[in-house]
């Protein structure tokens, strides 16, 4: 975030001084208001672009094996422009890496997902997975896997078939 702000600030300054340049070269004559404005702007394109270029960044700088199962693209009334395009706010990862299955239960499957957000902190979960009953549930306190490998003490959501985060984690089953 700090080298965020960081680029911001030197967009304005690098705005004003273009403009400062541009007006010794033609004497003065460029009215005042035009440096802070240029300035002003030149902030405003910076943040632009770093919200836009979020996504894209982020997901270049994941690991192999972390797939992206669903994202949220924002529109906001104070931004107007997100309403001719959208920008992605946050997504869910699958970490494909992380997956493990059971051999007498095929079709349940335990993975690590991650939620990220543009300014919020990454958030891990662990989830399982029924690939044949279209179900998933966050392993969150008291869910444990019993004796018999089941999963035991999960709180069940029924999905659509077609979920992103249950057809990630259950390509290939």
């Amino acid at each position: 975030m700090f080298l965020e702000l960081l680029g911001v600030v030197l967009a304005g300054v690098t705005g004003a001084l273009v403009v400062y340049a541009a007006n010794r070269a033609t004497g003065g004559r460029l009215p005042r208001w035009l440096m802070p404005a240029v300035a002003g702007l030149a902030m405003i394109a910076a943040t632009i672009s770093l919200e836009y270029s979020w996504y894209g960044r982020t997901v270049a700088a994941l690991p192999e094996g972390i797939v992206v199962a669903d994202k949220v693209e924002e529109r906001a009334a104070f931004r107007p422009w997100t309403y001719l395009v959208p920008y992605v706010d946050r997504f869910v990862a699958v970490d494909r890496t992380s997956l493990r299955t059971n051999p007498d239960r095929p079709d349940e499957r335990i993975a690590t997902m991650y939620f990220f957000g543009r300014w919020a902190p990454l958030r891990r979960v662990p989830v399982a997975f029924d690939c044949a009953g279209n179900r998933r549930a966050a392993l969150v306190e008291g869910a444990d896997i019993g004796t018999n490998g089941a999963i035991e003490g999960a709180d069940w959501t029924q999905a659509p078939p077609d979920d992103p985060l249950l057809l990630v984690a259950c390509a290939g089953a």
